[in-house]
């Protein structure tokens, strides 16, 4: 599995939603992290349309000898609160936290602070293991990850404690199954599953927010093979285009990856994706938001206000360096986003 030719596209899923135009505080940027998001089981049973699972099935040519191997990719969230210090304090009080109030937006001098959530990227790796033991035997693989809490000072002018920034990491807990079953001679069904499994208290019904900090956001996969080739799922061979037709998958698209051709590597993207989907070289990187084009978004934030700029800046490091790779763009660069013309090789059929 060669992890340079995908990472590109499978990191602009993993942060596909991670912050929406207008890039600051608002409405929009309510409904965030729209993609692939699995919740815990408890939400799910009291909110209809939401999952805690996903499921991956794809088809591989091989033998009980070709080895397959995966990684299941996510975000985990993390909660930023602002806090406001009603008094001022010149040193950190020694084994306590200082007292705060929660607020949305912190003004201290010259900077902005705001509440916001951000996120983590973890990866959960499944050792290669060959076909034939996964006709025998299903793999199960669990895994987790610790909460955290942590402070973080800021000063005003006078270099006074006057607010705090509080990260809170909430622990979350999933699994992995997979197994394989023979369709035909040498044709194998794979069946990938992702749950999470993170408990919730038993009183009370979790807000939208208050789950997501419990959630594998944007979760996908990134398949691997040896001494065996994937089966297109879009445009398979003939006489295993039924078979492909009855691989069953929920949450996920699993789509060929790398080099056009090559067949050893799949992504199972929650974004719908054609085979060997690129990044256009003409992008100059990410915009986040998967509503819009990067010609528009690139226009809409060269016209934001000065101050609207402050609050885009405002937001965390992603924001910052968003737009302050737009705002040195070069001619040339601007006029590579306008569009471009592409011709492809006629693909023939015998």
């Amino acid at each position: 599995m060669n992890r340079s030719l995908v990472d590109r596209i499978a990191n602009a899923v993993l942060y596909e939603g991670y912050i929406l135009y207008p890039y600051r505080p608002s409405v929009k940027n309510r409904q965030r992290w729209t993609f692939g998001g699995l919740y815990p089981e408890a939400y799910c049973q009291e909110n209809d349309g939401e999952a805690a699972s996903n499921q991956t099935e794809c088809l591989i040519s091989g033998n009980v000898q070709t080895t397959f191997e995966a990684v299941v990719r996510f975000l985990h969230l993390t909660e930023r609160i602002a806090g406001e210090i009603t008094r001022p304090m010149t040193e950190w009080p020694k084994g306590a936290e200082p007292e705060f109030h929660p607020v949305s937006m912190l003004r201290i001098g010259e900077q902005t602070f705001h509440s916001w959530q951000e996120a983590q990227q973890r990866e959960v790796p499944l050792p290669e293991v060959t076909l034939g033991t996964l006709l025998n035997r299903p793999r199960f693989v669990p895994f987790s990850f610790p909460g955290s809490r942590r402070l973080e000072s800021v000063r005003d002018p006078e270099g006074r404690i006057a607010g705090v920034l509080a990260r809170e990491q909430q622990p979350i807990e999933g699994s992995i199954e997979v197994r394989a079953a023979e369709v035909e001679g040498g044709l194998y069904r794979l069946t990938l599953r992702v749950v999470n499994r993170t408990p919730t208290a038993t009183s009370g019904s979790l807000s939208r927010d208050a789950a997501l900090l419990r959630s594998l956001v944007s979760t996908h996969a990134i398949l691997g093979v040896r001494d065996g080739t994937f089966v297109s799922l879009l445009d398979p061979p003939d006489p295993w285009r039924e078979a492909a037709a009855a691989c069953r998958n929920v949450g996920v698209w699993p789509v060929l990856v790398g080099t056009e051709g090559q067949t050893d590597t799949m992504l199972a993207s929650p974004i719908i994706l054609y085979d060997y989907p690129q990044v256009a070289p003409e992008s100059p990187g990410d915009f986040f938001d998967g509503t819009e084009i990067d010609e528009m978004l690139t226009l809409r934030i060269l016209t934001l206000t000065d101050d609207e700029k402050r609050a885009m800046s405002a937001i965390d490091e992603r924001a910052r360096a968003l737009l302050a790779r737009t705002e040195s763009l070069a001619r040339e660069q601007m006029l590579g986003l306008h569009g471009t013309m592409r011709t492809t090789g006629e693909k023939t059929h015998g």
